[in-house]
């Protein structure tokens, strides 16, 4: 039959291993990231924000993103980093998306945020709610970005034709240095082919 103390003793050590893990898990466990806003709505383009319980012992995030009523789901996780924010690139305008966002520790991940619904706006309307001087700003840089191809292309045709024209005044030097040679030859085949003279004296007859 076990002894009293010895019992007791098993217990109290029991009871301490337990309070040391529920302590363990209580210190790893991460709230759900809080206040969860998309920013920076744009055609093909968003922000994400959120905030995190101060003291948690955060070392990155993971973000799921959807569209709404499909199944394929798009996972961004990084880790080693303190940012709140992340962006969502490449989505489709005039679409509905779901987010949510889990903060990582080295013990784990935390529980999903609330789920963010959002819509990306069209490009009509997008253009239809900026400013005049927003559009003219946009016109300006985009002639500017015209202008300067078409300078651009101005400069390489034109040194395209500086180099044609190098080119031939130097073939045409060749050949203007080259005509001097060509004419000595030319007397000097002349001289050669032309009928010699005859010798001093008359023809001569046939006596009858």
């Amino acid at each position: 039959m076990a002894k009293p103390g010895l019992s007791a003793a098993v217990l109290l050590l029991l009871l301490l291993g337990f309070l040391s893990l529920s302590s363990v898990h209580a210190d790893t466990l991460l709230s759900a990231p809080l206040n969860v806003t998309i920013r920076e709505l744009e055609v093909n383009s968003a922000v994400v924000t959120w905030e995190i319980l101060e003291g948690d012992p955060v070392i990155g995030f993971a973000i799921t993103q959807q569209k709404k009523d499909v199944r394929m789901l798009r996972f961004i996780q990084e880790v080693n980093t303190t940012t709140r924010s992340c962006a969502l690139w490449d989505l489709d305008e005039d679409t509905e998306y779901i987010v949510h966002v889990q903060s990582i520790s080295m013990g784990g991940s935390s529980p999903p945020s609330q789920p963010v619904l959002f819509r990306t706006p069209k490009e009509s309307e997008k253009m239809a709610s900026k400013s005049p001087d927003e559009v003219m700003m946009e016109e300006v840089g985009q002639a500017a970005q015209l202008r300067a191809g078409e300078l651009i292309i101005i400069v390489v045709v034109l040194i395209m034709w500086a180099g044609v024209i190098a080119l031939f005044c130097r073939q045409y030097d060749i050949i203007k240095d080259n005509e001097p040679n060509n004419n000595k030859d030319k007397a000097k085949n002349s001289s050669e082919c032309s009928t010699p003279e005859h010798p001093q004296g008359g023809l001569l007859r046939s006596n009858v």
